[in-house]
């Protein structure tokens, strides 16, 4: 029994949800405008309302790097229906050991 509750957690934690799809999606949108000016930004994750995000390339020194945060935060907003923070991540995200 056991066995099948760990496959069920694994199988569960593998599948996004529904909340996670309409970021990705988001981030999906937003993406081809950052990669036209040599930068991008990937998930890193989500907790409850707040949403972790990473710039990268171009971005990361970037004067509107804030605009352009704000302005994903406020896509984030209107698709999920509710209020969300969005917290930008810096330097590596592999984990330490």
């Amino acid at each position: 029994m056991l066995v099948e509750t760990e496959q069920t957690r694994q199988s569960a934690a593998a599948k996004p949800t529904e909340c996670e799809r309409i970021v990705r999606a988001v981030l999906d949108e937003i993406r081809p405008n950052l990669k036209r000016d040599g930068g991008d930004c990937e998930l890193i994750g989500i907790d409850g309302n707040k949403i972790m995000i990473k710039l990268t390339g171009a971005c990361v020194f970037c004067k509107l790097a804030s605009a352009t945060l704000e302005g994903i935060q406020a896509r984030l907003i209107e698709r999920l229906g509710k209020f969300v923070r969005l917290i930008p991540v810096a330097g590596s995200t592999k984990a330490r050991h």
